[in-house]
């Protein structure tokens, strides 16, 4: 008669008795390790079967079995006559790839021409900016924070709540003015004069 198959954790069934144990083992400095029984009702987690959700299992799966019914397209696809768009497509791809094989050094010197009036209008671009205008630039900008800081302002003497945020920009103003001033414009945005400078200093 052959031995009871133990389970996963180890524990044989007595099939007379109906009493489950683990059966005595020899350890690997040559002990031997006693039997052990199993209480009645016992399930060690290892023989406890894990729960799978049919529902969560196929969402897992999702991805990997692909789209119900595509492989019918596939098929269609190929016994489909190519369009004559596509065929012309295909034709000027091969003479594309002949032209570039025949003659790759002619390729080589027209990209290069080609990429040399590029850099070179970039380096005057990059000349083209101007001090002056950047500089207007940065007043202008200097001009809208100012306005939007003098706003809020009368609105906190209106007796309105003001953001954190707004007190900071209402408290910044006097630095938004000397800005405009070292950039050479006055607390309304607008260029100095030589004229007013002088009345300023008289």
């Amino acid at each position: 008669m052959a031995s009871p198959k133990p389970s996963t954790s180890g524990i044989i069934t007595d099939e007379n008795s109906g009493e489950r144990h683990i059966p005595e083992s020899m350890r690997a400095d040559g002990t031997t390790r006693k039997a052990i029984k199993i209480r009645p009702g016992y399930r060690p987690p290892e023989d406890v079967e894990v729960y799978k959700n049919r529902t969560a299992e196929t969402f897992r799966n999702r991805g990997k079995g692909g789209v119900v019914g595509a492989e019918g397209l596939k098929e269609q696809k190929q016994e489909a006559p190519a369009s004559a768009a596509a065929n012309k497509n295909a034709k000027r791809r091969e003479a594309r790839k002949k032209a570039k094989s025949t003659n790759p050094s002619e390729d080589t010197t027209a990209t290069a021409d080609s990429k040399a009036p590029e850099n070179s209008s970039t380096g005057a671009k990059a000349e083209e900016v101007d001090p002056e205008a950047e500089k207007e630039k940065k007043a202008r900008n200097l001009k809208k924070k100012l306005k939007q800081a003098k706003d809020l302002k009368n609105k906190k003497e209106g007796g309105e709540a003001l953001l954190p945020e707004q007190i900071a920009k209402v408290i910044k103003i006097n630095e938004l003015v000397r800005e405009l001033e070292a950039l050479g414009f006055d607390a309304d945005g607008e260029p100095k004069t030589d004229a007013a400078e002088a009345t300023k200093e008289g």
